[in-house]
């Protein structure tokens, strides 16, 4: 046995891109969006008095006037773009910048950099929303659903072995 055939394979810092590839992404998103919806309508409204409406901030940051489009649009970018940013910005970034952290905090860090992208860039950059909505309840829960959303997207790729 040689010196290098005992050290560990490593993996590649961004997975090919492939069907299976897609079809994991697909996966993440469908289950993170279907839990960020639970979180969003059914849990938060008990929490804080009302839902979280993303659609209601696509519609004011593309200034569009049909909410079911935002819809589409809020779920097209979770259930397909959100996963594959995971897949190809987030985990290979952690895997060079932190590679001592578990999956699952990765998936957390993931899921609280959509809420800065969510509530401090598009909120409050592009649509003129206070930051981060001024911390109240509402952005809060916010937070908690995009964690989840992280966190989900993460133990699906991490099930799916991509």
């Amino acid at each position: 046995m040689t010196a290098s055939s005992s050290l560990p394979a490593s993996r590649p810092l961004f997975p090919p891109l492939s069907i299976s590839i897609l079809v994991t992404a697909i996966i993440a998103g469908v289950a993170a969006d279907l839990l960020w919806e639970v979180w969003a309508r059914g849990i938060t409204p008990l929490l804080v008095g009302g839902p979280l409406e993303p659609a209601a901030l696509v519609q004011s940051v593309f200034g569009l006037s049909s909410r079911v489009l935002a819809e589409i649009i809020h779920g097209v970018v979770g259930v397909v773009f959100y996963p594959l940013g995971y897949l190809f910005v987030a985990r290979p970034i952690a895997r060079v910048v932190t590679p001592f952290l578990p999956w699952w905090i990765v998936g957390l860090g993931f899921g609280a950099g959509l809420w800065v992208f969510a509530l401090y860039i598009m909120a409050h950059l592009i649509a003129g929303l206070p930051p981060f909505l001024g911390f109240i309840p509402l952005a809060w829960a916010s937070l908690a659903g995009h964690l989840i959303f992280g966190l989900t997207t993460a133990a699906v790729v991490r099930w799916r072995k991509a």
